[in-house]
C-alpha cells in the first residue's frame, strides 16, 4: 500500500508545483514560455521532415534511354529518349534571370512564370508503370493498342502489323471543343483548330526494376504487333515505386495528352475519350486541364460489395482523412487513386517538375499540385483577357473498372503507410520543406 500511494503523490507533487509556479509567475512570462516552445515543436517539427520526407533521387543515365523492337523483329540498341523536362528546366532558369513580357496580356493580369513546353510530336501518349507485370500487361496492350491504333492511328513511317494486317493511317482525333489559338502578331486570338497537331500514339512502358519477364513479354508484344519505334520500354536501374515510375515516364512524353494507366488493366481503357472531353472542358487560357477516372459511381455496386469489410473500412478511412489533410479542390476529389489519370501538356510543368512522392499517394501530390499552379489568363471568346484562374483544374470522370487479381499492395500494411505519408506530404508542403522551385 505505500507503494501505491507514493506512486500517487507523486504525480500530485507535480501537479501542485506546476499551478503554484503558474500563479506566481506573471501573465506574460507564461505566454512567452507558451509562445517559445510552440516554436521549439515547430523547429522539431521541420527539421524532422527534412530527414524524413521523400527526396527522389536524380534519373542515372541508362534510365534515359529506351529500346524497342527494330522492323526485322530484333531488339534496338538503347535509343536516348527525348526529355521535355531537362530542356524546361534548363529554359526556366535562363527565363528567371531576365524579365518577361506579355504584349497581349494588360498589365496587372498574373501569368505562370513558367518557360515554354516543347511542341508535341504525337497526339496521345500512354505511360504504364510495370513492376513483375509479366502475366497482366498482355491484355492491357492488347486493349490499349486496339483503341489507341482506331481512336488516333500510328503515325504514316510505322511498320504494319505482323502477319498481313494493314498499315495505320495517321488520323487526327476530332476534339469537340477548340483551344485558343494565338494568330499573326497582332495579339489578335481567334477559336480555330491548329492544322499543324500531332497525330499517332506512343506506349512508355516504365519497368520499375522487375525480377520476372516484364520487358521479354512486353518486346515479344512489339514485335507480333509491328510497334516499332512506338512501344518503348524504359528500365529503371532501382525500383522507385509507382510514383517514381510516372513521374519518370511523364518527364519523357511526346504527346499533347499524356495518360497513365495500370499495368493490370483495371480500369476500362476505352474511357480514354470521356477522359479527354473531361479535359477540355476545364483548360484554362493556357491550355492546362487535368482529368481523372473515378470508380465512385461504382460505390454500392456489386464490384465494391464483394470486397472484404477490412478493404472497405479502410477505404472509407483513408478517405476520411484524405477530405483533412489535403486542400479544398483535392479534398472535393471522391476518388484520387483511380490509376488512370490524364494530362494536357501545357500542365505537365506546373506538376512534373515538383513531384516527391514515389509511393502508392503520389496521386494526391499531383493533384495538390495541380491545385496549386500559378494563375493563368481567363480569355473571353474574342481572345481578349477578362480575368484571371487560380490553379489547373480536375475533371472527375466515371470509368468502367473491375477488380483484377495479383494485386501486389498489402491491403493493411499499404494503407498505413498511405496515411502517414500523407501527413508527411500535407506538412512538408505546409511548411516550406517542399516548394515550388527547381534543385
Amino acid at each position: 500500500m505505500a507503494a501505491t500511494g507514493e506512486s500517487i503523490s507523486v504525480p500530485q507533487q507535480l501537479v501542485w508545483f506546476l499551478h503554484n509556479s503558474a500563479n506566481e509567475t506573471p501573465a506574460y512570462l507564461l505566454f512567452l514560455t507558451l509562445i517559445a516552445l510552440v516554436g521549439v515543436a515547430l523547429v522539431t517539427l521541420f527539421i524532422g521532415l527534412h530527414l524524413l520526407a521523400p527526396k527522389p533521387r536524380a534519373p542515372y543515365p541508362s534510365e534515359k534511354k529506351y529500346i524497342t523492337t527494330n522492323p526485322d523483329g530484333t531488339t534496338s540498341t538503347p535509343r536516348q529518349l527525348s526529355c521535355w523536362h531537362d530542356r524546361w528546366v534548363a529554359e526556366n532558369r535562363l527565363l528567371n534571370q531576365s524579365t518577361r513580357k506579355y504584349p497581349t496580356i494588360p498589365a496587372g493580369f498574373p501569368v505562370p512564370e513558367t518557360a515554354a513546353i516543347e511542341p508535341a510530336e504525337v497526339e496521345m501518349s500512354v505511360v504504364i508503370p510495370a513492376y513483375n507485370e509479366a502475366n497482366r500487361i498482355i491484355p492491357t496492350l492488347e486493349e490499349m493498342v486496339e483503341y489507341l491504333d482506331e481512336r488516333f492511328g500510328r503515325p504514316v513511317t510505322a511498320a504494319a502489323p505482323s502477319g498481313g494486317g494493314k498499315k495505320k493511317k495517321s488520323s487526327k482525333t476530332q476534339h469537340h471543343r477548340l483551344f485558343f489559338k494565338n494568330q499573326g502578331g497582332g495579339g489578335q486570338q481567334q477559336k480555330i483548330p491548329d492544322p499543324a497537331s500531332p497525330s499517332g500514339y506512343e506506349i512508355i512502358i516504365v519497368n520499375d526494376g522487375s525480377k520476372d519477364r516484364t520487358v521479354e513479354v512486353a518486346l515479344e508484344f512489339s514485335r507480333k504487333h509491328g510497334m516499332e519505334d512506338i512501344l518503348r520500354i524504359v528500365t529503371l536501374e532501382k525500383n522507385r515505386g509507382k510514383g517514381g515510375g510516372v513521374t519518370h515516364g511523364f518527364r519523357h512524353v511526346r504527346g499533347e495528352y499524356a495518360v497513365f494507366a495500370d499495368a493490370d488493366g483495371a480500369s476500362r481503357f476505352s474511357d480514354l475519350g470521356k477522359l479527354m472531353e473531361g479535359c477540355e472542358d476545364v483548360v484554362d487560357g493556357s491550355n492546362r486541364g487535368v482529368a481523372i477516372g473515378s470508380r465512385a459511381h461504382l460505390v454500392g455496386s456489386e464490384a465494391v460489395v464483394k470486397r472484404s469489410a477490412i478493404r472497405n473500412f479502410l477505404m472509407r478511412s483513408f478517405h476520411f482523412v484524405l477530405m483533412i489533410l489535403t486542400p479544398p479542390a483535392t479534398s472535393r476529389i471522391r476518388d484520387t487513386q483511380c490509376g488512370f489519370k490524364l494530362f494536357s501538356r501545357q500542365a505537365l510543368p506546373h506538376i512534373i517538375p515538383y513531384m516527391h512522392s514515389e509511393g502508392w499517394i503520389f496521386d494526391i501530390e499531383m493533384l495538390m499540385l495541380a491545385e496549386s499552379a500559378p494563375a493563368t489568363p481567363v480569355l473571353a471568346s474574342d481572345g481578349s483577357v477578362i480575368g484571371t484562374s487560380y490553379g489547373i483544374k480536375v475533371a472527375e470522370v466515371p470509368v468502367g473498372w473491375h477488380e483484377v487479381d495479383g494485386s501486389k499492395m498489402n491491403l493493411v500494411q499499404d494503407s498505413i503507410k498511405m496515411a502517414i505519408g500523407l501527413a508527411v506530404l500535407r506538412a512538408s508542403w505546409m511548411l516550406g520543406v517542399y516548394r515550388r522551385r527547381l534543385a
